[in-house]
């Protein structure tokens, strides 16, 4: 039996490996940490018996106490559901202003109508409402049917232009190039825009003044602050649906783009309706 090795330097025995004159100290792990060891591993394996864990082919072991967290996240589900019900029932039974005035049932509207709003309404609006190009805002308090409950309600449910609703809202701009010359639809173009804005030529815009009355004033009325049962825009606050600056405002009137929204009605149900409309009437621009 060879002499065992000494370290010189610490006094600590050596294992008796040598790598280019390099010696292993055998300093070894503390008796407490090595059971720790041993303890975490017989833990692991009963854990791996208890719950699934062990993948195989298609799925994994069951466990022996029959836990699944697809099963538990589902019965959570289910409870949250069940407390959900009394609160769709009084949604359902209620109308828009009474769900309004109601603190409670108006936080649970605005919360399930945010939820549907993404699924449903932010492809167009976007997400934070804001609408686009050719949808509207719907943040501000520029309204073409009507910003009150009841108005918000009526759009939702039956939409604008929606062919297959009866009941949907219908309002078109008729093309002006039909009637009107290029130059009148440049002077009416001019006129619109310095409601809010310096035309780029005064004089075409003040000719335009009598063409718009002679053929605009029936549907935005005479100051062009339009008319909300007509769903005619107000032309005089600044807010451009389909495009900004006299071109734009020439083609619109030339030959018009006219947007449609589904109803959501039939698609959602009235409570879901109910609920997007307290939530978009919520954002601030409703009346």
């Amino acid at each position: 039996m060879s002499e065992k090795h000494i370290d010189e330097v610490s006094g600590v025995e050596t294992t008796g490996h040598e790598w280019d004159g390099i010696r292993e100290l055998n300093n070894p792990m503390p008796r407490w940490w090595v059971w720790t060891f041993y303890a975490t591993i017989l833990w692991a394996v009963g854990y791996a018996l208890a719950y699934p864990a062990i993948p195989l082919i298609t799925s994994t072991t069951k466990g022996l106490l029959g836990f699944s967290s697809r099963a538990e996240l589902q019965q959570d589900l289910e409870l949250a559901k069940a407390g959900q019900i009394k609160f769709h029932d009084m949604i359902a039974a209620k109308t828009v202003q009474e769900i309004d005035a109601d603190p409670a049932l108006r936080e649970f509207a605005i919360a399930g109508g945010a939820s549907a709003f993404k699924v449903n309404c932010a492809p167009c609006h976007g997400s934070g409402a804001s609408g686009g190009p050719g949808f509207p805002n719907l943040n501000d308090d520029d309204w073409l049917w009507g910003g009150d409950l009841d108005s918000i309600h009526t759009t939702i449910s039956h939409g604008i232009r929606f062919d297959t609703d009866p009941d949907t809202h219908v309002s078109e701009m008729p093309a002006f190039a039909e009637m009107l010359d290029r130059a009148q639809i440049g002077q009416v173009a001019a006129y619109v825009w310095g409601m809010t804005n310096t035309p780029s030529d005064s004089a075409r815009a003040g000719s335009g003044k009598q063409i718009f009355l002679d053929n605009c004033a029936a549907c935005h009325g005479e100051d062009g602050r339009g008319k909300v049962d007509m769903g005619a825009p107000n032309l005089a606050d600044a807010i451009w649906l389909k495009g900004r600056g006299e071109d734009a405002i020439a083609r619109q009137v030339g030959a018009p783009k006219h947007g449609m929204m589904p109803g959501w009605s039939a698609r959602l149900g009235d409570t879901t309706v109910k609920e997007l409309t307290v939530f978009v009437h919520s954002l601030g621009g409703g009346t």
